[in-house]
């Protein structure tokens, strides 16, 4: 049978926790296993509404890529109807095309970004999302570095680049002629350049390097004012070889990555001056921001956007008030330093002395963060809230200071792409809590040549771990616009093809199999972002960075390593950081409203040779912080500690006598090895939040409230690339609630919306210990509130401390233990006595031997945004993934497995049943007699059906959608042929596990 549909069609919004509570259960979290912590069973209250039913502000988000302005505003609303049906909260509008070579498809002059019809579309989407109740956020300029139409490479708004020139010289050698030209030529459009300076310097081979030419810093001269029509004559002293040095402020020439864009060509603008983002502003106030448009944005809009700065020069990134400033910051010139800082192509040229050199690239690249984060950011923040939007961005491609940007932005972004590990995002999530922010988003799901082969199981483990590391947003890469000229089935993509070959991330929306079963993927995200952006954020240390880089991989000594899997947590903070009003002490915690951070450590700067550096201005802070009663830890020789940047005259001498003073305080102490961090620190009495009773690969994010304290769990890594993989974990966990008053311990169903009191914990104080079985990549979330905050009406009752039954859980009957196998079991109870129950018979486990599957096979239509299902239907004795079934070997789509299992006839309430999966991929939904269950998490697929099930004949049906790289490899070999063939599809083995409770006595 053939059936056609287009992409361009949406689906009805349907309630995923109506059914979750239709069946009266929540799905097995867990793996039945004696101690485990048990799924919640009929008659569990429901969690409040934020977390059931979360608020579209919390919802997931899509990087929505339009090829500029070529979009059809009745398209452009229909695709936000399709976002918003599928259960995400808003969208981020980004001018991107890599896909497209042939550039004479995009007319600029007629659709190019900031044209009218970009600007009918985004009036269109702003509009509709209004009406949707989603939000719209917008990039600065057509893709990225942020660029407008109309600044030419040689305006003083334009990005600026420092190139030099060289000329050797031998002692006693003379030069006469031209000032020596750049080294490499000017990019196209570039037709001004300005000489700076002109310089001699003596070659000291004592300070070269593998790369760089050693100079002597006391032999540098100024030679500038030598120079007379454009010609220099110079003679070389007689000690030495020399160089002379010519330098050259011109603009870089870049355009926005994988432009043009628009008509007139689009420039980078200089990211470092007042000048730069005047352009930006002028042009959006003067092109953009139409009367309706501002309407709309205070309406539907959210955040202005900016992607990594990623600046390219083949020299050094400049702006022509960096001598100034740099004087201004430092009270020394520049131009006597400028050897040790000049690039080519993007690597350093000279040095002088080492210790200098470190010293001299400190200070400018703290001068040129400076710069950004004042004339850039602040001043697009500023902009942004005269218009009622925010600022998203993110802050990191230069060597700046991006834990201080991540302060001042409004919304700080990291990528799972680009970031190498969790530390990369612990680094924002500092900057973010101490300037009392609530969101660090994430740019998620982007995967070198994984076009339409990604799967949700894989950006959830991706993500898994971002979020216990402080991210609390997902902007999902992404959401390709309908089509454009030439493109092929399945539609217009971003970035696929990408250089002839699959390219990055994926085109997700209706165009994809996967897309039937995405509100139950957005409502997960949805509630751990609402969790995650509950109250404040809570760590235990923060780390000290004197270079607040990110998106480098680098962590802390000890507590990445060793402390992140014992279940210590910590953020890293930068020198700006300790000047806001959070940096104070109370009760022994830093910033003790916010992060209320237990201690501080500090170590030598992993960015500058390792060397233990404070500047005087934080040392006398550090000082401030260790007198009010915050524990610091040293490691590294601080009592000879050094400036990060050129000392003025007395300041070495200055800060040694500081760091005396901070030393000898007694809740301060110094090691030199840094696998006694951990030692010191339970010296100093500061103990995690969250302890594990070995080390596991359990990573943890805490969220504390008024009501309760949240802890996110997650079996994850350190960074996707380590090895071994993750391997499942069961073991025991201790949670500190901090909130005053009586306590009990929730578990939050993130899949369902449940939440459910637990009923086996031991208590000790403020300490509630637990099991925690995961699978790998899988998350749990456990709430420490007060009685009733999730309707549980068993506050009263006691509850387990141990049982070797599978499981015991709080029911509508009470205390209810649940066992898969007949026996006799034991629970000791919270109030002293100990209680046998004794389960008679359980049924089997049934492995069901035939399964009817009916296949939607698609297949490109006839055009580029239609589908094509051909039906097909198979029966299979032997599960096996569509790629080892003949018929269904290159097939995609949508399968639906049905088989019937038969329960015997003493069936009844106090049954239940756990179907197990195993293997299956990729998004599925499981229906049993009619009935749709609760959505099943997809990194642990176990369903507790219980509920559904009846004496007799049961049918049991459990749809799958793939995705359709097995489909595009035959009908776009070119593209896609260089895809292995996967295996999708539901593999198994398929169990169903029955169990029986009876209540506790």
């Amino acid at each position: 049978m053939h059936e056609h549909f287009s992409q361009r069609g949406g689906i009805s919004r349907r309630s995923v926790l109506t059914a979750g509570l239709a069946a009266g259960t929540a799905a097995a979290l867990w793996a039945a296993s004696p101690g485990a912590v048990a799924a919640p069973a009929t008659g569990s209250g429901p969690a409040g509404d934020w977390f059931a039913d979360p608020a579209r502000s919390v919802r997931p988000r899509f990087r929505w890529w339009w090829p500029d302005g070529l979009v059809d505003p009745d398209e452009i609303a229909r695709e936000i109807d399709q976002i918003a049906d599928a259960g995400f909260g808003g969208v981020e509008i980004a001018a991107v095309h890599h896909s497209i070579k042939d550039k004479s498809v995009l007319d600029t002059a007629a659709h190019g970004w900031g044209s009218r019809p970009w600007r009918d579309g985004v009036e269109a989407a702003l509009r509709r999302a209004a009406r949707r109740g989603v939000t719209v956020d917008i990039t600065l300029g057509p893709s990225w570095p942020v660029a407008v139409p109309g600044v030419t490479p040689d305006d003083t708004a334009a990005a600026k680049e420092l190139v030099h020139g060289r000329v050797d010289l031998a002692a006693g050698a003379t030069y006469q002629g031209p000032v020596p030209p750049p080294l490499r030529e000017a990019a196209a459009g570039v037709t001004r350049q300005q000489l700076l300076a002109v310089q001699a310097a003596r070659v000291a081979p004592a300070n070269s390097t593998r790369k760089e030419t050693g100079l002597d810093l006391d032999g540098v001269r100024d030679l500038t004012a030598t120079v007379t029509d454009g010609t220099l004559t110079w003679t070389a002293p007689e000690d030495g070889d020399w160089v002379l040095l010519s330098y050259w402020q011109r603009g870089s020439g870049q355009q926005p990555e994988s432009g043009p864009h628009s008509d007139p060509a689009a420039f980078v603008v200089d990211h470092l001056s007042a000048d730069g983002t005047a352009a930006v502003t002028e042009y959006w106030n003067r092109q953009v921001l139409t009367p309706s448009v501002r309407r709309l944005l205070k309406a539907a809009g959210g955040a202005f956007f900016e992607d990594s700065v990623e600046l390219e020069t083949e020299g050094l990134t400049w702006t022509p008030g960096l001598p100034e400033a740099f004087e201004k910051h430092t009270g020394r010139p520049l131009l006597p330093y400028l050897p040790a800082l000049v690039l080519d192509k993007s690597n350093q040229v000279f040095a002088f002395e080492a210790q200098v050199t470190r010293q001299i690239r400190h200070d400018f690249w703290e001068t040129v963060s400076g710069l950004f984060n004042r004339h850039h950011l602040r001043a697009l923040r500023d902009w942004a809230h005269a218009l009622g939007m925010q600022l998203r961005a993110q802050p990191y491609g230069l060597q700046t200071d991006a834990i201080a940007s991540a302060a001042v932005l409004d919304i700080s972004e990291g990528e799972s792409l680009g970031f190498k590990n969790l530390d990369d995002y612990r680094c924002l999530a500092g900057g973010r809590d101490m300037a009392g922010h609530t969101v660090l988003s994430c740019e998620a799901g982007a995967y070198n040549g994984s076009a339409y082969s990604t799967t949700w199981d894989r950006f959830l483990r991706t993500m898994g771990g971002a979020y216990a590391a402080g991210v609390n947003q997902t902007v999902v890469h992404g959401f390709s616009y309908a089509t454009a000229p030439q493109v092929s089935w399945p539609g217009f993509a971003a970035f696929s093809p990408y250089n002839g070959t699959s390219g990055y991330g994926e085109s997700w929306g209706p165009r994809q199999p996967t897309w039937r079963h995405i509100e139950d993927v957005s409502g997960y995200l949805a509630r751990v972002h609402g969790v995650l952006q509950s109250g404040t954020a809570r760590a235990d240390v923060a780390v000290f960075r004197q270079t607040g880089y990110t998106a480098t991989g680098i962590g802390a000594s000890w507590l990445t390593s060793t402390g992140v899997p014992l279940g210590w947590t910590h953020q890293f903070l930068s020198g700006p950081l300790l000047d806001l009003p959070a940096a104070t002490v109370s009760g022994g915690r830093l910033a003790p409203h916010g992060p209320a951070y237990k201690a501080l450590f500090v170590e030598s700067d992993f960015f500058y040779g390792s060397t233990p550096t404070l500047a005087e201005p934080h040392a006398r802070k550090l000082l401030e912080l260790a007198r009010a009663g915050l524990p610091i830890v040293l490691l590294g020789a601080f009592d000879q500690a050094l400036t990060p940047g050129v000392p003025a005259s007395g300041e070495t001498d200055r800060l040694r006598e500081i760091m005396a003073r901070l030393l000898a305080l007694p809740r301060v102490l110094q090691v030199s090895d840094k696998t006694a961090v951990g030692d010191a620190l339970a010296r100093l009495g500061v103990t995690p939040d969250v302890r594990y009773a070995t080390s596991s690969t359990l990573l943890n994010a805490h969220r504390a409230t008024p009501d309760a304290d949240y802890y996110y769990l997650c079996n994850g890594k350190h960074a996707e690339t380590v090895k071994p993989p993750v391997a499942a974990i069961d073991h025991e966990v201790t949670l500190r609630g901090t909130r005053r008053g009586a306590t009990v311990p929730y578990l939050l169903d993130p899949w369902t919306g449940e939440g459910v009191r637990l009923a086996r914990y031991t208590q000790d104080g403020d300490d509630f210990t637990l099991r925690v079985t995961l699978q790998p990549g899988q998350t749990m979330i456990v709430a420490l509130g007060r009685p009733g905050l999730f309707g549980d009406r068993n506050g009263a009752r006691q509850h387990a401390l141990a049982t070797d039954a599978d499981a015991v859980l709080f029911t509508r009957r009470g205390l209810t233990l649940r066992a898969g196998s007949a026996g006799t079991y034991t629970t000791r109870l919270s109030r002293g006595r100990t209680v046998t129950t004794v389960i008679p018979s359980v049924p089997a486990p049934i492995t069901p031997a035939r399964w009817q599957l009916d296949v939607e096979d698609w297949y490109p239509g006839a055009d580029a945004t239609r589908t094509e299902r051909v039906r097909r239907t198979l029966t299979l004795d032997t599960l096996l993934p569509w790629s080892q079934i003949t018929e269904l070997a290159d097939s995609a789509g949508v399968g639906r497995y049905r088989t019937t299992v038969v329960l015997p006839d003493d069936w009844d309430a106090s049954h239940g049943a756990l179907l197990e999966l195993g293997q299956v991929s990729d998004t599925f939904r499981v229906t049993v007699n009619g009935t749709r269950s609760a959505p099943v998490d997809r990194l642990h697929p176990v369903a507790d059906v219980g509920a559904l099930l009846r004496r007799g004949a049961n049918v049991i049906e459990i749809e799958v959608a793939t995705p359709l790289i097995n489909r595009l490899r035959v009908v776009q070999p070119a593209v896609f042929g260089g895809v292995s063939r996967q295996a999708h599809g539901l593999v198994g083995p398929v169990r169903l596990v029955p169990h029986v409770q009876a209540v506790v006595g």
